[in-house]
């Protein structure tokens, strides 16, 4: 299920923890995306992109946050938690994210390039899979956005 506007003031808070990380990837010179999840209100898992300096590809912001909030709270189920992230996940973290069972996925900037949440392909919407998280889009995007645009412009 896709809602297409922030469902709280809440919403706002941590998705500016989230911008806070991807602050943290800018200035280690990654593409500026942060995560966090949330489970009663507490962030339970954090995460920024680090591919380039984990020489990983599936270092990206909502791996990570999945992988410290499983690691907290001891199970790989995130069941009743939500993932807040500035960019909507692509196809490889939206897979992730259905397979932790996240409850809820909050995005910032849709990614018209490589999103899974409706930009390219929808996998939240697609009936065959076994887990639909509910989506929301376009929280503090702006925000998200343009500190997509001020990193790529400094790398021309």
């Amino acid at each position: 299920m896709m809602i297409e506007e922030e469902t709280s003031g809440q919403d706002r808070t941590f998705m500016q923890a989230a911008l806070a990380l991807a602050d943290q990837a800018a200035a280690a010179g990654e593409v500026p995306v942060g995560a966090v999840v949330v489970k009663d209100g507490v962030i339970v898992g954090r995460g920024f992109n680090s591919p380039i300096s984990h020489q990983d590809p599936s270092a990206h912001a909502e791996i990570r946050a999945l992988r410290d909030a499983a690691q907290r709270l001891g199970n790989y189920r995130l069941v009743d938690c939500t993932l807040y992230v500035t960019l909507e996940p692509c196809a490889m973290c939206a897979g992730a994210i259905q397979h932790a069972r996240i409850a809820r996925l909050v995005y910032g900037a849709s990614d018209p390039k490589t999103g899974a949440c409706g930009s390219v392909v929808d996998l939240f919407a697609e009936a065959r899979l076994n887990h639909h998280a509910e989506v929301v889009s376009g929280v503090c995007a702006e925000e998200s956005a343009a500190r997509l645009k001020a990193f790529f412009a400094a790398r021309r």
